[in-house]
């Protein structure tokens, strides 16, 4: 049946909206009885541990489960449509735009890293003075 059989009701809506929002803070508020003004670094704390229950945890792992096997079919299908767009392109003698479909290939499946440069100039003011000495 499935570990949410032992949660609580108020656990299970939160993994429900956690799985839904992915922002444990929010699904603290909405599911649990939140006195106003209670500090926000109260909720994140109390979000946290209750993400921290090894029940709670296997219920969103469970949740998660057929999101994740539905994206890597979505993945499979896309890499499968770039090849036979790549293999098209170069039969047509189009190499640029079969290139350009295995790069798109390589990226989906995560083989290319982007890399980028930030270069930032820094200035620092430092007061000096004799007060003391």
């Amino acid at each position: 049946m499935g570990s949410h059989s032992t949660l609580t009701a108020k656990q299970e809506a939160f993994a429900l909206h956690y799985v839904e929002m992915g922002n444990a803070t929010a699904a603290y508020r909405d599911c649990y009885d939140v006195r106003p003004g209670t500090k926000e670094s109260t909720l994140n704390r109390t979000a946290k541990s209750i993400l921290d229950n090894h029940k709670v945890a296997a219920r969103i792992a469970e949740l998660r489960s057929p999101a994740a096997e539905k994206a890597m079919i979505t993945l499979d299908q896309h890499l499968s449509t770039l090849a036979a767009l790549r293999d098209k392109a170069s039969e047509a003698g189009q190499l640029g735009a079969a290139i350009t479909a295995e790069v798109a290939r390589g990226k989906a499946a995560g083989l290319y890293v982007e890399k980028r440069e930030v270069h930032a100039r820094m200035t620092a003011v430092v007061e000096v003075g004799d007060d003391k000495y």
